[in-house]
């Protein structure tokens, strides 16, 4: 389903890190059960906010129609 690189989108909050459902962020690692993977958030400047292992029910892929959009962010 996902591939390493692929971006992604997180598919719900993650109050811990200041992530909110649908940030952006790219597929870093897949283990080899592919359910789960590390993903890689990071701010407008490339920096890395968070890097954390999510599963296929955490992320989803970008659908053909969505549009990027850019938010604010506070490091929880």
């Amino acid at each position: 389903m996902f591939e390493e690189l692929d971006t992604v989108v997180l598919a719900r909050d993650i109050e811990k890190y200041g992530l909110k459902k649908g940030d952006i962020g790219a597929v870093v690692n897949i283990y080899k059960n592919n359910k789960a993977m590390e993903v890689e958030f990071v701010n407008a400047q490339g920096k890395t906010v968070a890097l954390l292992t999510l599963t296929t029910d955490d992320i989803r892929s970008i659908k053909r129609d969505e549009i990027l959009h850019v938010r604010g962010f506070n490091a929880a």
